[in-house]
């Protein structure tokens, strides 16, 4: 089976390899290259997880259900030496995939499991910001979907009766739960509660094993969309077409969109090209307004009033940010800064750490 890699349009129709991790399982021993540091995710060295790594300290078996995959041409491009992070909101279409009517993750499976297990069932609360017998209408609140790029998160993994982060890449065809405002939240293979990407202080390293297509140029750090949202555009990576999916639900109320996106689905459109201003990508869905009538004179907002009632609009895409070419491998990067404006932190070694002291209980 071709493990999901960069394609180019048509191309995420062979994402749906993605859930396949339910036959890979989520074994104790995974991948432990890599550490992140305890009680932070502000970590300087970035974990990579391939589609059949459970990586350190997973909290549950696998609940990713695996669906057919289509063939599809890989790009052979070489990936970029400079690591770089775009900034997509998490309601940009076709930033996530699946199949129609079909659940990227077994979410009622998924809730046995974490509700079976108290210990873990507290620490996956505890790093989802919520009480552990609210667990299971969490979990039914997210939706299962896959990821059609590559993406930074705040991992967590589970050892000594409580959640560790660190932060870590996941695979385009990772199966995920996302929330109403499109952030992952659960990576199903091993039920880790997932957060935002933070930056690391000065440079970071990547460590653990590269799968082929990846590019160090082309990772999304996925920001919550303008407002929580009762559906997601989603690809279908059967057919390569757009379905729209109900918030919470497990693909039973599939659709085709009535308004579907402009243009065809494509994950070039989430980062950067020649023909295309740097930082553009798909905008956010939003309800088409009735063209104003223009008005004889211009009109300035009386007191206490503002011009556009709304503010100001949130960014169109992702926002990109990298370093200069290293000098020595592996390659030092910088994440993003928490400010666009704000110096680059001073530059430090990359970290040498294991992971494999901090799950072991």
């Amino acid at each position: 089976m071709r493990s999901p890699r960069r394609f180019r349009r048509p191309t995420l129709a062979a994402l749906s390899a993605g859930v396949l991790l339910a036959a890979a399982g989520c074994a104790e021993g995974g991948d432990r290259t890599a550490k992140g540091t305890t009680g932070t995710a502000k970590a300087e060295d970035v974990l990579l997880q391939p589609l059949a790594s459970p990586g350190p300290g997973p909290f549950t078996a696998s609940t990713a259900r695996a669906t057919a995959s289509p063939t599809a041409t890989p790009d052979p491009a070489p990936p970029s030496a400079t690591r770089t992070v775009h900034r997509v909101s998490g309601a940009a279409p076709g930033l996530y995939g699946g199949s129609r009517s079909v659940a990227a993750c077994d979410v009622e499976r998924q809730t046995e499991l974490l509700t079976g297990d108290k210990g873990k069932g507290r620490a996956f609360a505890d790093a989802s910001g919520i009480e552990a017998v609210q667990i299971p209408g969490y979990l039914k609140s997210l939706t299962p979907v896959v990821l059609s790029v590559d993406a930074q998160v705040t991992n967590h993994g589970y050892g000594a009766g409580r959640a560790t982060a660190f932060q870590a890449v996941l695979q385009a065809g990772t199966a995920v739960l996302v929330d109403g405002r499109g952030m992952p939240r659960v990576r199903c293979a091993c039920g880790n509660p997932l957060g935002p990407p933070e930056a690391a202080d000065g440079k970071a390293a990547h460590r653990g094993e590269r799968w082929p297509g990846y590019d160090p140029a082309r990772i999304v750090a996925v920001e919550p969309g303008a407002k929580a949202a009762t559906s997601l555009i989603i690809v279908d990576t059967d057919d390569n077409t757009w379905i729209q999916r109900a918030v919470g639900d497990s693909g039973g109320r599939d659709r085709t969109p009535d308004e579907p996106p402009p243009f065809e689905p494509d994950a070039e459109l989430l980062f950067p090209s020649p023909g295309r201003p740097t930082g553009s990508a798909p905008p956010e869905p939003a309800p088409s307004d009735p063209a104003p009538s223009a008005p004889e004179e211009p009109t300035d907002p009386g007191p206490g009033e503002s011009a556009d009632e709304f503010g100001d609009p949130p960014p169109d895409g992702p926002w990109e940010y990298e370093e200069g070419e290293p000098d020595v491998a592996p390659e030092p990067t910088q994440v993003f800064p928490a400010e666009p404006d704000e110096p680059a932190g001073p530059e430090e070694e990359p970290m040498e750490a294991d992971l494999g002291d901090v799950f072991t209980g």
